[in-house]
């Protein structure tokens, strides 16, 4: 058996399962090479509760040597070029040639592409503006709070809905919900389309029931900071006192360079796979672009959302398939489509989805009871995640087993 060199560029979710599995299943004499441009891992679901001040922001980061298997190359540099061709990453720290490529660069955040966003927004999609806007939240006393998705596609199809209870939970507390109006404006004709219409409605009846008010099919199309105006195409308006935006997103340039990617720049994938057109080339997470059953619109398909619980599914069997073709053999690992998320909704509550995005005719995801057990279940995850590697093998036994008893669903999603 030839020594192999499998490179995955980005350290995110993805990428870090992908090196650990395959570290875990391929012989010593492989070289497992990790690209990433940050040398701290920050543990992105944790971003609202930093907003909210129940996390501060270094309890949600690590090194990222810290959550590496031993035998993993971690290379902090940014990738410079993806060369498909000569099977080549290039980077600001040298060139690593590779005999099988993961691409699990994420998206990356463009507020600049609304006029005025930029300027004006706060934002809990990064861990700086999560501390950012707690500390706008802090010192707000009334008003109205727009809570805006700026476009399509997002990460995270909960993380508006969860946002908007969490903030009007944080004025709860402080005893100023009276004094606060919490909007949620998004271009979707209804909460997490992706997710079907029972679960559409159960969040509508959440958001509800804490006084937010929910705006759909509202497209951002310009901020205005001097009068405090957004407007929307068709010309609607909205005046607010505290604006807090889901950014537009968009695939790394290097990966719109590579010639992997769509027209819309994100990496097409067989969905069962993840197999790129390019030979021995896979890509995982939010870059890719996987359809699924059913349509937003009549003319506009549904794809899977960009969630951090696809991607690690997306990486194990990735790590299998590349582990099997290494080893001269066929594997059966495949994407399936199911996925999870916690719902948090404020007062240590949450609730639960659940299901497969790849049901036919469209997705069948359902959303359990809200209680104190799937938060806690997501505080477990947490400290699981963020554990050092040497630690994690035995929390994660101990998490699964719970999890499963809690939400009686299957212990190897």
């Amino acid at each position: 058996m030839n020594d192999k060199t499998i490179v995955v560029v980005g350290g995110g979710i993805g990428g870090l399962v992908a090196v650990n599995e395959l570290r875990g299943l391929l012989p010593k004499n492989h070289r497992i090479v990790l690209v990433e441009k940050n040398d701290r891992h920050e543990f992105a679901p944790s971003f609202l509760w930093v907003m909210s001040g129940i996390r501060r922001p270094e309890e949600i980061t690590r090194p990222v040597q810290s959550l590496l298997r031993p035998g993993i190359d971690l290379v902090l540099a940014q990738v410079e070029t993806i060369d498909t061709k000569r099977s080549l990453v290039e980077t600001s720290e040298g060139s690593f040639d590779y005999d099988y490529l993961i691409v699990a660069v994420g998206a990356e955040l463009a507020p600049e592409t609304v006029p005025g966003l930029s300027e004006e927004a706060n934002s809990y999609y990064t861990l700086e503006g999560a501390s950012k806007l707690h500390g706008a939240l802090r010192g707000f006393q009334g008003g109205a709070i727009a809570v805006v998705v700026a476009s399509m596609p997002y990460k995270c199809p909960g993380a508006p809905l969860e946002g908007a209870m969490l903030i009007a939970d944080f004025f709860r507390k402080v005893d100023l919900s009276r004094r606060v109006d919490v909007h949620l404006f998004t271009p979707e004709p209804q909460p997490m389309p992706v997710a079907g219409p029972a679960l559409g409605n159960a969040a509508l009846d959440m958001l509800n029931s804490r006084a937010i008010t929910y705006h759909p099919l509202h497209k951002l199309a310009a901020v205005n900071s001097g009068s405090r105006e957004l407007t929307f195409d068709g010309g609607r308006t909205f005046a607010y006192d505290l604006l807090v935006a889901i950014p537009p997103h968009r695939s790394p340039a290097v990966v719109r360079q590579s010639g992997l990617a769509n027209e819309n720049g994100w990496v097409p994938v067989d969905r069962a796979t993840l197999r790129t057109p390019v030979e021995n080339v896979y890509a995982i997470g939010d870059v890719t672009s996987i359809s699924i059953p059913g349509r937003w619109k009549p003319d506009v398909p549904l794809m899977l959302p960009k969630a951090g619980v696809f991607a690690h599914s997306q990486a194990l069997v990735v790590a299998r398939r590349v582990t099997a073709a290494i080893s001269g053999r066929e594997s059966s690992a495949s994407f399936c489509g199911d996925g999870y998320c916690m719902l948090e909704t404020g007062e240590d509550l949450a609730g639960f989805a659940y299901g497969n995005f790849f049901a036919e005719p469209s997705p069948d995801v359902r959303l359990k009871q809200i209680g104190k057990a799937w938060h806690v279940g997501k505080v477990l995850f947490e400290k699981w995640w963020l554990a050092p590697y040497g630690i994690r093998k035995e929390l994660y036994r101990q998490s699964i087993a719970l999890g499963s008893r809690l939400m009686g669903i299957p212990s190897d999603i």
